[in-house]
């Protein structure tokens, strides 16, 4: 009996919307970095991108939850000499909450050209509407 690898020309890929309106925001980023990972799939395979996509909706009314808003931290450095930027999470999920969604969806997928690849499948938007109802995207309950 020889073992089955998942090849990426055979694979069909699945369009899901995750609502995150009232939901940790941890909670909501694993469960997308396991869909587009594909990990969710019996026929899961390692090194092939086996990952489907997501569209993350609400991403403005997740939740940070204990002191996270106030205490957390998002850092860039330029390069240079005293070029740290940092922006507290508290007016990064005011101003751009899609960008703070994406980054911890992007934390938890594999840092190597599949997670890159994988991440380019992940869709997020602030409010509860989206484009993609053409491809008739699944409701995925966390």
């Amino acid at each position: 009996m020889s073992t089955y690898m998942a090849k990426a020309e055979t694979l069909s890929r699945k369009w899901y919307v995750i609502d995150a309106a009232g939901k940790p925001m941890g909670r909501v980023a694993a469960a997308a970095a396991t869909i587009l990972r594909g990990k969710h799939r019996p026929e899961f395979t390692p090194h092939v991108d086996c990952g489907e996509f997501v569209i993350i909706v609400n991403a403005d009314k997740a939740v940070l939850t204990g002191r996270k808003l106030e205490q957390k931290y998002y850092r860039r450095h330029s390069g240079y000499i005293g070029g740290l930027k940092e922006v507290q999470y508290k007016t990064l999920m005011a101003n751009k909450p899609e960008f703070a969604m994406e980054l911890a969806v992007k934390g938890m997928l594999p840092h190597n050209t599949i997670g890159a690849k994988s991440a380019t499948r992940l869709k997020v938007y602030a409010g509860a509407e989206h484009k993609h109802a053409a491809q008739q995207p699944e409701a995925y309950e966390i």
